[in-house]
C-alpha cells in the first residue's frame, strides 16, 4: 500500500480482542511494507557494518606502505557511502509509509464504527476518548508499527555484526558479543515505571485542558457572578500537578537516556584497554584494533532502535488498548423478514404514545429529559445498551457477563417502537433509519457550504428551497448571501464554520430543521424544533412544517402553545405514560397538567385559581395564539 492508494478499499476486520493482539494484526497487514522497510534497513546496516572494515585494511596498508591496497580501500569506503545513502533515504520513506499507512487503517476503522453505531457510540464510551483515540493515540500506534521494521532490521544487523567480529578477531569479537545483550536489556526494568509516569502526565495535562475549556466556555457566566478568580486559582493549581508529573516523568526518561551512554561508553574504554594491550604484545595489528572499535563504535546506532522499540511499544500498548475498546463495541442487527421500508402508525407500547400515519402530532412532556429520552426511543435509540451495543473487550469479564443478562433482561420486558406494526429493531439499521428520523434538541452541523449540508439522503420529493423556506431560514440566507465569496452571491455556496459558530442559536436550529426537512422520512420526530426563535417565527416554522410535511407522520415534542395549536393532535406524557390526547384548546379546558406544563403555572397556583381565573387566563393565551 501507498499513500497515494489511501483510503483503503477494506480496511480489515481487526483483532480487538486485546491491545498487542490489535498491533499485531496492523503489523500482519502491512507485512510487505514491513518486509520492504526491513530490507532497505538491513541494507543501510550492513553498509554501516562495512565501514570499520575497509577503515581497517586503509589504515594497514598505510602501515604496510602499500599505495594499492589504500586505493582499494578507498573505492570500497566510497561504494558503502553511496549504499548507506540510499539504505538511509529508502529506509525513511518506507517507515513512514508504513506509520501513515498503519495510522489511516485505524482511522477508517474508528470512521467505520462511527458510522456503525451512530448517537450509539458516545453511550458507551465518552465522545473525548473518541477524539483522542483518533488523533494522539492513532499516532502512537504508527509510531511503534513504523518502528518494528527498523527494530527488525537493526536486531538482524547486529548478530551479522557479531557474527562477523568473533570469525574476523575472536579474541575482541567475543568481548563484544557478550556485551551487546546487556546493554541491549539494560533499560528494560525502567520503562514501566517510565510508562506510568508518562501515562500520569498525560491523565493530569487532559484534566488540566478540560477545566480549561470549561472555564472558556462559561467564561461570561463566571464574570458574572464573581467566580472568576476562582477557577483560576483551580487551572493554576491542576497546571503546576502538569508541571511536576513532566519532571518527574522526563526524569525517568533523561535516566534511561543517561543509562543508554553510559554503559556503551564503558564497553569501548574496555574494548579499547583490552585491544591496546593485544596490539602491544603484538597478538593483533593495529588494523585490527581500529577495525573492532570501529565496528563496536557503529554498534551503538542500532542499539538505540532497542530502545526506541520499547518506547514505542510502551506508549502504544495503552493507545491499542483504547482504540480497542471503541472497535469492539458492535451493533446487533437482528435478521428481519422485511423487505421494504413500513409504513403506518407510529406507536410506543411502552407510554402508549400513537402518533397516526400522516397527521402532525405534538407531545408534551413535564420533564425535558424524559422528552429527550422518548424521542430517541421512538428512533429505535433507546436499548443502545442493551440488544445493539456490546463490547467485546469487556464481556469477556465477569461483569460483562452480569451486564449481558441484565441487557437481556431488560430486552425482554421493553418491547420496541412500532411503525405500522412492524418492531423497528427487527428492521436492518438503514431501513429503520430511513423510516424514522429523529432530531434532537441540539443538533449538530458541519462544515461545509449550505448546499453540502442539505446534501444528505433523501425521498427526493422534498427539494432543498422548499425545506428552507419552511424552515423560515430568508434572514440566514440573506446573511449567508452577505458573506458568499462567489460573484453572484449565491448563499449555496458560502462555506459554514464548524458547528454553525459563525450563525446564532436560532439560524442553527432552523437549518438543522431544514437538513431534516428534506430528507423526507417516513416518521420524522422533531425535539423542541423551535426552542431557539422568537414568537412570531416559530408559529411561522410550524406552520411550514405542517404544510410540508402533509400526509407524512411527524412528531413534535414542544411545549409551546404557538405549536401546539397547528397539530392535528396534542399527546401528553406524564410519568412515562400517556395520560391525555385531544386538540390543544381542549386539553387547556380540561386537564390541569396539561395547563401546568403549558401555561407553566405551578401546582400551588393552580390550587388557589378559581374557575374564572383559569378561564380569563385561558382566553388570554387563546388571544395572543391568534395575534401571533
Amino acid at each position: 500500500m501507498q499513500i497515494r492508494d489511501l483510503p483503503y478499499p477494506d480496511p480489515g476486520d481487526p483483532d480487538v480482542r486485546s491491545g498487542p493482539r490489535f498491533l499485531i494484526w496492523l503489523g500482519r497487514n502491512q507485512l510487505r511494507g514491513q518486509l520492504k522497510s526491513m530490507s532497505w534497513g538491513l541494507l543501510h546496516q550492513c553498509s554501516l557494518a562495512g565501514l570499520p572494515p575497509a577503515v581497517g585494511f586503509a589504515v594497514q596498508a598505510v602501515v604496510d606502505r602499500s599505495g594499492s591496497r589504500l586505493a582499494w580501500s578507498g573505492g570500497l569506503i566510497a561504494v558503502l557511502g553511496v549504499l548507506i545513502a540510499l539504505g538511509d533515504t529508502m529506509l525513511h520513506r518506507t517507515a513512514v509509509t508504513n506509520w501513515i499507512t498503519a495510522a489511516a487503517r485505524v482511522q477508517q476503522l474508528l470512521a467505520r464504527k462511527t458510522a456503525e453505531l451512530g448517537a450509539a457510540l458516545t453511550r458507551r464510551v465518552a465522545a473525548g476518548e473518541v477524539v483522542a483515540v483518533s488523533t494522539g493515540d492513532v499516532e502512537k500506534i504508527g509510531w511503534f508499527v513504523e518502528a518494528l521494521s527498523r527494530f527488525a532490521a537493526a536486531a538482524a544487523a547486529l548478530v551479522l555484526i557479531c557474527v562477523g567480529l568473533i570469525l574476523y578477531l575472536p579474541s575482541l569479537g567475543v568481548l563484544v558479543a557478550l556485551a551487546l545483550p546487556l546493554l541491549a536489556l539494560a533499560v528494560l526494568p525502567l520503562l514501566p515505571r517510565a510508562t506510568r509516569r508518562a501515562d500520569l502526565q498525560r491523565e493530569k495535562a487532559g484534566k488540566a485542558t478540560e477545566l480549561a475549556s470549561d472555564t472558556v466556555a462559561g467564561l461570561r457566566v463566571l464574570r458574572g457572578i464573581g467566580g472568576e478568580e476562582l477557577f483560576l486559582g483551580r487551572y493554576r493549581r491542576a497546571s503546576q500537578e502538569v508541571r511536576k508529573a513532566a519532571v518527574r516523568s522526563a526524569r525517568m526518561w533523561s535516566l534511561i537516556s543517561a543509562i543508554q551512554v553510559l554503559l556503551p561508553g564503558v564497553l569501548l574504554i574496555s574494548l579499547v584497554v583490552y585491544g591496546a594491550t593485544l596490539a602491544r604484545d603484538g597478538r593483533i595489528e593495529v588494523g585490527q584494533l581500529v577495525t573492532v572499535y570501529s565496528a563496536a563504535s557503529l554498534l551503538l546506532f542500532p542499539l538505540r532502535h532497542f530502545e526506541e522499540i520499547a518506547m514505542a511499544y510502551s506508549f502504544s500498548r495503552p493507545s491499542a488498548q483504547r482504540a480497542v475498546r471503541v472497535l469492539s463495541l458492535h451493533r446487533t442487527d437482528r435478521p428481519s423478514s422485511v423487505e421494504a421500508t413500513p409504513t403506518g402508525d407510529l406507536y410506543d407500547p411502552v407510554t402508549g404514545l400513537m402518533a397516526p400515519a400522516g397527521l402532525f402530532t405534538a407531545v408534551v412532556c413535564g420533564d425535558p429529559d424524559e422528552a429527550g429520552r422518548l424521542a430517541e426511543r421512538l428512533g429505535g435509540h433507546a436499548h443502545v445498551d442493551a440488544d445493539e451495543v456490546g463490547n467485546g473487550a469487556e464481556d469477556s469479564t465477569e461483569n460483562g457477563a452480569r451486564d449481558r443478562a441484565d441487557d437481556a433482561t431488560s430486552e425482554q420486558k421493553t418491547p420496541s417502537v412500532l411503525l405500522g406494526g412492524v418492531p423497528l429493531d427487527e428492521l436492518p439499521l438503514d431501513s429503520a433509519r430511513t423510516a424514522v428520523l429523529v432530531q434532537d434538541k441540539d443538533p449538530v452541523l458541519l462544515s461545509g457550504t449550505l448546499r453540502e449540508l442539505l446534501d444528505v439522503p433523501s425521498s427526493g420529493r422534498v427539494t432543498a428551497q422548499d425545506a428552507l423556506s419552511a424552515a423560515q431560514c430568508g434572514d440566514v440566507l440573506d446573511s449567508l448571501a452577505q458573506a458568499s465569496v462567489a460573484t453572484d452571491g449565491d448563499p449555496m455556496t458560502t462555506r459554514i464554520t464548524e458547528r454553525g459558530r459563525s450563525l446564532s442559536g436560532g439560524q442553527r436550529q432552523r437549518l438543522a430543521l431544514a437538513r431534516s426537512l428534506v430528507t423526507d422520512p417516513e416518521a420524522l420526530v422533531l425535539d423542541e424544533p423551535t426552542s431557539a426563535v422568537d414568537s412570531h417565527t416559530e408559529a411561522r416554522v410550524a406552520a411550514g412544517i405542517k404544510a410540508l410535511r402533509q400526509g407524512r407522520t411527524t412528531v413534535a415534542f414542544a411545549s409551546s402553545p404557538l405549536l401546539l395549536d397547528l397539530a392535528d393532535q396534542v399527546v401528553l406524557v406524564h410519568r412515562g405514560t400517556v395520560v391525555a390526547v385531544g386538540a390543544h384548546r381542549e386539553l387547556l379546558h380540561t386537564d390541569p397538567r396539561y395547563r401546568a406544563v403549558v401555561t407553566r403555572e405551578t401546582d400551588d397556583e393552580i390550587a388557589v385559581l378559581t374557575s374564572q381565573d383559569a378561564i380569563k387566563r385561558i382566553r388570554t393565551i387563546e388571544e395572543v395564539e391568534e395575534r401571533a
